[in-house]
């Protein structure tokens, strides 16, 4: 349960990282069990259980991704899957780092676990 909480959170951190891509300004409206739960099927990638992203990861980042409109959203959304990867162990950095390019998802900032998340625009 905690490795998939975990992992979980990485998910929710990789989410976050691609709706700040969204241009827009406005009040966060993020909730962080969604976005655990659009995340979550990403874990056994970020863990290296399988090979590449499971297209109920990717289908959920990139519906993430076209909710968070405004930098508030994709910074909570960010902060969302910051805190969670934080309280679990095994997310592998270069893995998350793939998510975009194997999910099909623009981003103008690098995803990882070391991501800044009050930067991104």
């Amino acid at each position: 349960m905690m490795k998939a909480t975990t992992t979980l959170c990485s998910l929710l951190l990789l989410s976050s990282l691609l709706l700040l891509l969204l241009p827009r300004e406005a009040t966060a409206t993020v909730n962080c069990a969604v976005v655990a739960a659009k995340a979550a099927p990403c874990l056994s990638f970020v863990t290296g259980k399988v090979p590449g992203p499971p297209a109920a990861c990717c289908g959920g980042l990139q519906q993430l991704a076209r909710q968070a409109v405004t930098v508030a959203d994709r910074r909570a959304t960010c902060h969302c899957l910051e805190n969670s990867v934080k309280r679990f162990s095994g997310v592998q950095d270069r893995l998350l780092s793939q998510i975009p390019t194997a999910c099909h998802i623009k981003l103008s900032f690098p995803v990882s676990l070391n991501t800044n998340c009050d930067r991104i625009n």
